[in-house]
Parts: structure tokens; C-alpha cells; sequence
């Protein structure tokens, strides 16, 4: 686990655990969709499913439970307010937490992103499988899944894929050291090798494991796969052109991002962890478990049992206070990052319910709130028009435009936004 300091500070990214299920969609043009039609249900009996390659993944049509398309903004139209919530590693280690968090997005008509490890799919026993670059054959600084945890990690990718759910990358090893093993010092060609074989992994679980009595993966990985979040947020420079070359469209590794509307970097839209209110304290946190654990535990995972409630109503009030502050002022998207961890009890887990609760009750009394994946927020910053985005982006953290909501970029205008005036804290 990587020390870090206050404030900003990095994301841990070793994700671990979970197993549950998931109905609806409000659309990206905030219509509602329920489930579809049985076509758009590939898990129903009678579906037909076409293998690809030795049938670890397959092609089962269009992904069920998606919103309808997006559109461009109308002039004057206030943005929507885009939530997501994304799951670093996204493996099942028997704790209950990848299904508590699928049916909790079920229950609220949510999507998220689900950065998968590949190495959660490949046994020990083939290890040696693994070419890390600059690091042994074999090694991982986040270990390998039993067998079980394996099944159990597929049965839930499987099923997120199938409530609407986006699957990312993690890529492999989660190597965060300051050698010359880190990620941090990686070059394009080995992150591309790292690619490969987290991709390899998904597509080829079936080989490695010899199993032949679990369903495939019902989606083609290749084109799936839009974008990721490195270990610890390190070395994405590097990782940047072999993204771009591989037609990502997203990256979600940069640290210390603030509450503003993104642009690009190296033609990838850039949606950083951003920095959220830290409630009592005197500077912002990373909206991720672990970085608001740093900062209350110093660290330590298992901290004394008294101190557990006070930490977890903080750790909730920061991810609401994040969001309340860009949808009163200037509809930033929101984004928030986890692990499927029981640190400190379970309390960082009970926040982000909480928060997702909280943001989705918001949705429902009427509020344009969208809670999607990145790739779901992807596809409407893409039909966007670029001066509009240009306009938003002029606004600062907790700002309001100047003249009301009302005064939002116009969908036709070129015209530079006047001087923000001075941030407003709405949380």
C-alpha cells in the first residue's frame, strides 16, 4: 500500500470483492428507459450468443439497459448534472460487496464503471502466464484470487456488463514502488504490452482455467474496453499514446483534478479523481475511499472501532458536499472512486451507499441528475458542441455563471463567458 500525504494524495487502486444483481435507465437525454425488449436482454433464454475466440468472451448485440442517445444542448439549456461512481481492481473475494454495490445500483437506476484487474481472472497456477514490465515473471503486488473468488469475479462481471455497466481496465500487476518496476516509470511500448495482456486475460479466462461450465463473457473486450485508471494514478503520460493509439476514448487516472469541466489530453477526454470539501478540515481530499482514509486513519485500515462513526458520516458528507457544490454552481461532473474494501470497518462502503442514495433521491424530486458511467458521460460530452464545452470550462470550482442558471453557454454561441465572479462553496 502506497504512504501517502494529506490532502490531494494519489489513488490506491487494488481493488478486491464482492457478489448480488440489478432494472431501468434514465436516459442521457434524462428520458427513462425500463429494461428493453427481450432482444435487448442477452441473459434470457433464447438469446443467441456468437463465441469469440475459445468462447471466454462472445458477441450478444447491443448492451441492454442503455440510455437513449444523447444530444446536444439547446440554447440556454442547463447542463445535466453527471454523477459516476467507479470501482478500481473490481474483483469478488467473498465479502459481499461487488453484488451489495450492483443491486444498490439497481435499486436506484444507476450505471458505473467497473475498472477490472485481468489478473483477477488468471489462476495462480498460470501466473507465469504474466510478463510484467520490469518486474518478474509472474509477480503482482496485489497477489492472485483463489479459484473461487476467479468464478465468482466473472459471474459479477458478467452480470454488471448485463444491468448497463461499463467494464474498464486496472490493468494487471497494480506495481506502485518508486523502482524502476513502477508504473510511474513505464514507457508507451510496455504499457502497451500491459494492455495486451490484461485484455488477453478476459478474452482467454476460459483457456487458462479449463473451465467449461460457466457462461461467457456476453461482450467483445475490444470494443468494449474505452478507457481506464492506472495503479496509484501513476504514469499516464506514458500510457496516453498507446491509449489513443488503441481507440480509448477517456482516461481516468489523473490525481488532484478540481470540479471543472474537462477538455482533452492527447485526444482523450481527461476525467480526473477530483478534489472534494473535507468536512471540519482545512483543506479538500481526493473523492476516493482510500484518500479519505489517509487522512482520518492515517493509513491504518484497522483504526479503533470508536472512532468508526464520526469517520463515516465525515467520509458521507464529503462525497455529498462534492456533489451538492457542482450542481448548485456550475454542473461539473462529479466523479468518485472505490475499492471493494471493508477498511475501518466497512465505513468508507456505508459512505459511498449513503452518497448514492443521497445524489439519486436529489434525481428524483426532479433534478436533472444522470448517474452513468464514464462511458455513458463520454458519449454526450462527444455530440456536444465544442464552444459550448469551451464556455463551461470557464467557470471555477463552486462557481455559478454570471447572470443565473439561466445565463448556461448558449448551444450556438462563440462568444468567450464574461469574468466568473468569486467561488461560492454550495455544500
Amino acid at each position: 500500500m502506497r504512504t501517502l500525504t494529506r490532502r490531494g494524495m494519489l489513488g490506491l487502486g487494488a481493488g478486491a470483492a464482492a457478489s448480488l444483481t440489478a432494472c431501468g435507465a434514465h436516459g442521457l437525454d434524462g428520458s427513462s428507459r425500463a429494461g428493453g425488449s427481450r432482444e435487448d436482454r442477452p441473459d434470457e433464454p433464447g438469446r443467441a450468443a456468437r463465441p469469440i475466440g475459445d468462447g471466454s468472451t462472445s458477441y450478444t448485440g447491443k448492451q441492454p439497459r442503455q440510455p437513449a442517445a444523447p444530444v446536444p444542448l439547446e440554447p440556454g439549456e442547463t447542463p445535466p448534472q453527471f454523477v459516476v461512481f467507479s470501482w478500481d481492481g473490481a474483483g469478488e473475494v467473498g465479502n459481499g460487496l461487488f453484488p451489495r454495490f450492483l443491486d444498490l445500483a439497481r435499486e436506484h437506476d444507476a450505471r458505473m464503471t467497473f475498472f477490472l484487474s485481468g489478473l483477477y481472472l488468471l489462476p495462480e497456477s498460470k501466473k507465469r502466464l504474466y510478463h510484467p514490465p520490469n518486474n518478474p515473471r509472474g509477480a503482482s503486488d496485489i497477489g492472485y484470487l483463489t479459484d473461487g473468488h476467479i468464478r465468482d469475479t466473472l459471474v459479477n462481471i458478467r452480470r454488471a456488463w448485463l444491468d448497463g455497466h461499463e467494464i474498464g481496465t486496472h490493468f494487471n500487476g497494480h506495481f506502485c514502488g518508486d523502482g524502476p518496476g513502477s508504473v510511474a516509470h513505464w514507457t508507451t511500448r510496455q504499457w502497451r504490452s500491459e494492455t495486451d495482456q490484461a485484455v488477453s486475460f478476459v478474452k482467454e479466462w476460459r483457456t487458462n482455467t479449463g473451465w467449461g461450465d460457466l457462461p461467457s463473457l456476453p461482450f467483445d473486450y475490444d470494443k468494449e474496453l474505452a478507457g481506464a485508471r492506472t495503479p496509484c494514478l501513476l504514469g499516464r503520460d506514458n500510457l496516453l499514446p498507446a491509449a489513443r493509439e488503441l481507440g480509448w476514448r477517456y482516461d481516468a487516472s489523473s490525481p488532484g483534478g478540481l470540479q471543472i469541466w474537462p477538455d482533452k489530453r492527447q485526444g482523450l477526454w481527461d476525467l480526473p479523481l477530483q478534489q472534494i470539501p473535507f468536512p471540519g478540515r482545512g483543506f479538500e481530499v481526493l473523492a476516493m475511499d482510500y484518500n479519505i482514509l489517509a487522512n482520518q486513519s492515517v493509513n491504518s485500515t484497522n483504526a479503533p472501532a470508536h472512532h468508526h462513526p464520526a469517520w463515516r458520516e465525515q467520509a458521507t458528507q464529503a462525497y455529498i458536499s462534492g456533489f451538492r457544490r457542482a450542481y448548485e454552481t456550475n454542473r461539473a461532473p462529479f466523479f468518485v472512486g472505490n475499492h471493494f474494501e471493508q477498511w475501518n470497518g466497512g465505513i468508507y462502503m456505508d459512505a459511498v451507499e449513503e452518497a448514492l442514495k443521497h445524489i439519486a433521491r436529489e434525481r428524483d424530486k426532479g433534478g436533472d441528475v444522470r448517474l452513468v458511467s464514464f462511458r455513458q458521460f463520454t458519449d454526450w460530452l462527444d455530440v456536444q458542441r465544442p464552444e459550448v464545452l469551451a464556455r463551461l470550462r470557464t467557470l471555477g470550482v463552486g462557481q455559478r455563471p454570471p447572470g443565473g442558471r439561466r445565463a448556461f453557454p448558449a448551444a450556438g454561441s462563440t462568444t468567450p463567458a464574461d469574468p466568473a465572479p468569486e467561488p461560492e462553496n454550495a455544500a
